[in-house]
């Protein structure tokens, strides 16, 4: 009779450890804005801008100095994010086709949910969801959060026009400041329940149409930016022509980037530091509830911006104003916070998925492409990702590449060559080169670094080939980007492929635009 009572002793004490453990487990918020590049931060070097919630947080944490989207779009990049996974084993992109139900429950948030994780989502949700290649499309997952403020589409900067978000219109009329307030509300409830719980907002800022809330209209009135070192249309003479090709070339003049730089550029930053503001407001109420020590940050972007640079505008194309973007993380339980640590790894959105599971004691699944990234905030001189591709299968036919990304180096590779083009490629040394100024893939003396690049982006197009989802046109890819394989045999593919929508993204102010520099140069 004692031996059994000392049984269950010592099941009870097991069992209570296990829920202390449990409890143990820290709360995650991921943040994510859209279309924000890294020079729109103090942090990442531009003294022009203001960023103080921001830029303390990176002194917090620790700043990601080679971070790439590895699909700079933003309905790619959300699925890749949820999934850990490439675009092509996603399936999910503008043209391309909505996520399979079967892999959305393979996600972060489900699997974090199912382990006992409180969980939340807000902003824009960025994608859809399908019953199979074959199925209907279904409703946004407000199910399988416990708290929901996302929205379909673009969601909108007014805050009453988010169904989910309106609650918050009259004290927050745009929408930045009002996932803030969904924020910290979450974290209040989420604190009483006494379970860890996972934040994921997805901002609206800083993407088009240009709307920064007139709250903060004084903070860059007036003022003049320095324009980065590879701005301009000279800058970008040297890339190919398939970049040329689609509507990130045009609109350096159709968005202003050419003759109204200081008034774009405040309106983008003016963006930014809406967001800056939700940052402090959640950070506050995370200290307000005392769970701001166990609680890790991860902030973000889905994908960057040109601005200007190389006389290109938005994004999509794999150079570094649009597929690297900041990445900071703050984990206060580490002995290395605080310490304004900065890590130069190669690491990508392939990465979160691995790392919010891994932080919350969970393993990762065998289809997850990234990596924990907690162990470069051990040691921020570790390294990640040998290499990494850079994805672009989305827009018109020519500008479809794929690149392949080490800490140092980038190769690309644009495939289209029909009548008046050329398979072209492109070598920089990024690490010695970040604004990408000059093209090395004919230097004699880089031609051993041109082999081994190559290499890696035969091995990315095998892995294409082999992991694909047979759906959403994707497999034919893994033909495109072969490079042994010549044009005359991918013409049909492509013609297929060929994309000129929007994706969502084109607005009335673009069509304005249009007319207006049309008028421009007839005069």
């Amino acid at each position: 009779m004692m031996k059994r009572l000392l049984m269950i002793c010592m099941a009870v004490l097991m069992a209570a450890s296990v829920c202390l453990a449990k409890d143990a487990r820290p709360n995650i918020i991921y943040l994510m804005t859209d279309d924000q590049c890294s020079y729109s931060m103090g942090c990442y070097g531009n003294p022009d801008v203001k960023t103080p919630v921001l830029d303390k947080l990176a002194s917090d944490g620790m700043v990601f100095d080679n971070h790439y989207d590895t699909t700079a779009i933003c309905m790619a990049s959300r699925a890749i994010v949820m999934t850990g996974m490439y675009e092509f084993k996603t399936g999910c992109n503008f043209s391309h086709g909505n996520m399979m139900k079967d892999i959305w429950q393979k996600s972060y948030p489900i699997l974090l949910r199912q382990a006992g994780y409180v969980t939340a989502f807000a902003g824009k949700f960025g994608f859809d969801i399908q019953d199979g290649p074959d199925g209907k499309k279904l409703p946004l997952p407000e199910s399988d959060f416990d708290m929901w403020g996302g929205g379909p589409g673009q969601t909108n900067y007014d805050t009453k026009k988010n169904k989910s978000m309106a609650k918050y219109a009259a004290e927050y009329p745009h929408s930045t400041l009002s996932y803030g307030a969904f924020g910290r509300d979450f974290i209040r409830d989420a604190a009483k329940a006494k379970k860890p719980f996972c934040l994921s907002i997805s901002f609206k800022a800083a993407h088009r149409p240009t709307t920064p809330d007139p709250k903060f209209d004084a903070v860059y009135a007036g003022k003049k930016f320095k324009k980065p070192g590879n701005y301009g249309r000279e800058k970008g003479e040297h890339f190919s022509k398939q970049s040329k090709q689609d509507r990130q070339y045009t609109r350096f003049e159709e968005w202003g980037y050419s003759d109204r730089y200081d008034e774009v550029m405040a309106i983008y930053h003016q963006q930014v530091y809406g967001v800056d503001v939700a940052v402090g407001m959640i950070r506050d109420a995370l200290k307000e509830q005392g769970v701001d020590k166990n609680t890790v940050i991860i902030y973000t972007s889905d994908n960057g911006f040109f601005c200007g640079s190389h006389g290109y505008g938005s994004k999509v194309l794999p150079y570094e104003e649009s597929a690297r973007v900041p990445l900071i993380v703050y984990d206060p339980r580490h002995p290395n916070s605080g310490k304004k640590l900065r890590s130069e790894a190669l690491t990508g959105n392939i990465d979160f998925a691995p790392t919010i599971l891994s932080l919350a004691g969970l393993p990762i699944p065998g289809n997850m492409d990234g990596r924990n990234i907690m162990k470069l905030y051990d040691n921020p001189k570790a390294q990640n990702h040998e290499s990494m591709m850079l994805i672009n299968d989305w827009g018109k036919a020519p500008t479809h590449a794929l690149a392949i990304v080490t800490k140092d180096l980038k190769y690309i590779n644009w495939s289209y060559a029909a009548e008046g083009f050329e398979v072209t490629e492109e070598l920089y040394h990024t690490g010695n080169d970040p604004l990408e100024l000059v093209n090395r893939v004919k230097n004699p003396e880089d031609k051993a670094t041109l082999d081994m690049m190559r290499k890696h982006y035969d091995k990315a197009v095998s892995q294409w080939k082999t992991e694909a989802v047979p759906f959403n046109k994707y497999q034919q890819y893994g033909t495109i980007f072969d490079r042994s394989i010549p044009w005359s045999k991918k013409t049909g593919l492509s013609k297929n492929l060929d994309d000129t929508g929007s994706g969502g993204e084109k607005t009335k102010k673009d069509k304005s635009a249009r007319k207006a520099n049309k008028k421009k140069k007839k005069k």
